[in-house]
């Protein structure tokens, strides 16, 4: 993508996230999605013209984990990226796939991606959730909150029930583990596949460790 544009989208973005304290959904998370769109992309044969916008947007209307609008977000994200872009030189048969692709990313929104373009960001998104990464982000957020890093005596859940509004951890297994079985392409899926391994040698890690 042109430079002047990728700076001129990141100009903007860093204008409404100037006051956003979400470690979880930062620049460094938009950047890491834009990446991924752009590997899966390549392979898959995907538009990176509606995928730059898309990527640098898709969280830009970001409400903390705990507002009842969280589940909007997606779609305010794609408000936002449209109207935005129709003030550029954006290409306007483009507008529609852009929206979709941002409204479809979110997990909590259970938007069905009906372009590849879509199916990609979303894939690039969730990538993010997984992997080191992924696991950093769901101690960050499980930290904001207030929630304990695991149970201290089954950390894995072998002899409980899940409760991942207590124990950080259990959010691997409630969601984190299925989310690499919701992925569109098999480039993603591949990706993913490494990702989850790490995550459950971590798990064993951390049960060696704490037990």
């Amino acid at each position: 993508m042109a430079t002047a544009t990728h700076t001129l989208y990141m100009s903007e973005l860093r204008r409404v996230w100037a006051s956003q304290k979400d470690s979880a959904h930062d620049l460094a998370h938009v950047k890491r999605v834009w990446h991924n769109c752009q590997t899966i992309a390549q392979a898959e044969g995907a538009d990176l013209r509606v995928l730059h916008p898309a990527a640098l947007f898709h969280d830009i209307i970001n409400p903390p984990k705990s507002s009842p609008k969280r589940s909007e977000a997606s779609y305010l994200s794609a408000n936002y990226a449209a109207e935005y872009l129709k003030t550029t030189r954006y290409p306007a048969a483009l507008l529609e796939n852009v929206h979709h692709s941002i409204h479809a990313h979110s997990y909590s929104a259970n938007i069905r991606p009906e372009t590849l373009e879509a199916q990609v960001l979303q894939d690039a998104d969730r990538l993010d959730a997984l992997g080191a990464i992924g696991i950093a982000r769901c101690f960050a957020v499980s930290g904001q909150l207030g929630r304990t890093l695991f149970h201290p005596t089954d950390p894995m859940a072998k002899d409980r029930e899940l409760d991942e509004s207590t124990y950080a951890l259990d959010h691997f297994q409630t969601k984190l583990f299925n989310i690499a079985e919701t992925l569109c392409t098999s480039t993603a899926r591949v990706m993913a596949a490494e990702r989850v391994g790490f995550m459950r040698q971590f798990c064993e890690t951390l049960t060696d460790e704490a037990c």
